[in-house]
């Protein structure tokens, strides 16, 4: 490991992979989590306030990679797990943005349900935070467990939908656009199914 190649010669390690994406940067606003020695933490922290609001110290070195990784699996899933409530609710005739949104009380509450519907439907998938990059993390997620000798299958098919996503030349969009792989695989449109209900994809 990197980080104990250089504390054998007395020099302090972090690493610290973000989350946030591009408004975050922009922003100032991104989560840090950091792995590493608290005394370098300690040092660094300036850094961070700068460039982040939420700043944790996940762990040793290495954890915030692991953090990182695991958040990454988090947000595929989310991802996903959008595109079929949005294409299911759309076919059985639910609202949409009624039944994939706006009530904080529900359990599948979220982030990514609060905040990227309205624009799909709209027909805006421009990034965000870009689905090659999303891959990419999945890929280090799949290599991570592949280390531990984990087996994640829901991790690993979501995987598999952004790589089709890519495939499809779609990888300069919004992660979020990963629905068009599952309105494919589904055969429907949202946004035709839009133009043709007036007003069904309005909150």
């Amino acid at each position: 490991m990197i980080a104990e190649k250089l504390a054998a010669k007395g020099v302090l390690s972090l690493d610290a992979p973000v989350s946030g994406g591009d408004i975050g940067a922009k922003n100032g606003t991104l989560t840090i989590m950091v792995g590493g020695p608290a005394e370098a933490v300690e040092k660094v922290m300036p850094v961070f306030k700068a460039m982040g609001k939420t700043i944790t110290h996940v762990g040793d070195s290495g954890a915030g990679q692991v953090a990182k990784a695991a958040n990454q699996i988090m947000v595929a899933a989310q991802m996903a797990a959008m595109g079929e409530t949005a294409d299911l609710c759309t076919q059985g005739r639910c609202r949409p943005a009624k039944g994939g949104g706006g009530d904080q009380s529900r359990a599948a509450q979220c982030w990514t349900l609060d905040v990227k519907p309205p624009r799909l439907f709209a027909g805006n998938r421009a990034p965000g935070f870009k689905a090659h990059m999303q891959l990419k993390d999945m890929r280090i997620v799949m290599e991570t467990a592949h280390e531990y000798g984990l087996s994640l299958p829901s991790a690993a098919g979501n995987t598999r939908l952004f790589e089709e996503m890519i495939e499809l030349g779609m990888g300069e969009l919004d992660n979020s656009a990963v629905i068009g792989v599952i309105e494919k695989l589904a055969g429907i449109n949202l946004l035709d199914e839009a133009r043709q209900s007036p007003g069904w994809f309005d909150d």
